[in-house]
């Protein structure tokens, strides 16, 4: 598997693992209060603020993926892996980065931070596309 495929699947495996967790601390939430499951909303707002960082987190990843996921697979298809490759794993580990501060903290110093992870992926995305045309 080149490092591409391997960055496209991790990114897709991340986004199922904050599903999945999203959807087992609403459990535990709805245990703990004696709430129905179905009574969540789908902001996250009506949760602690964990359960709300994670539904951001989750949303981040979500609305990043098609971007990033379209490129990767346009390397993937066109046969030009040597363009995303190099930055593949990169790309992955600042998208987990950018996660992991967000699930930590919302502190001006993790929201910088943050936004770091956030702009490698933007800048690496951008270069591979640039490359592309």
């Amino acid at each position: 598997m080149t490092p591409t495929a391997s960055a496209l699947l991790g990114f897709a495996a991340w986004s199922l693992i904050l599903v999945l967790g999203i959807a087992f601390y609403r459990t535990f939430i709805a245990m703990q209060q004696k709430k129905a499951l179905n009574n969540f909303l789908a902001t996250g707002v009506d949760l602690p603020l964990f359960g709300q960082r994670l539904t951001r987190v989750h949303a981040n990843t979500y609305e990043f993926l098609p971007v990033a996921g379209a490129v990767m697979l346009y390397a993937i298809a066109t046969e030009q892996n040597e363009i995303t490759d190099p930055l593949a794993s990169i790309f992955l580990l600042a998208r987990l980065g950018q996660s992991l501060v967000h699930l930590a903290s919302t502190s001006v110093p993790a929201v910088l931070i943050r936004f770091l992870f956030f702009g490698a992926q933007i800048f690496i995305v951008g270069s591979w596309i640039i490359r592309f045309i």
